[in-house]
């Protein structure tokens, strides 16, 4: 488990959600958009991290 990746990933999705949450209060999309792409690429982060851990505790186990 790579936890910069993580840490990184989870402020990334809270920079996101707070982009999101400016763009919807001033009425800017393009802030609301970036914001919520930020949080899905967050998102895949954690998956690839999951998916990660699960193939390395399979070759461990092995």
């Amino acid at each position: 488990m790579n936890n910069d990746e993580r840490l990184k990933a989870t402020a990334k999705n809270i920079e996101g959600k707070v982009q999101e949450a400016f763009g919807e209060l001033t009425g800017d999309q393009r802030q609301r958009i970036e914001g919520k792409a930020k949080q899905i690429e967050a998102s895949a982060t954690h998956a690839k991290e999951d998916i990660k851990d699960v193939v390395k505790e399979s070759i461990d186990e092995a």
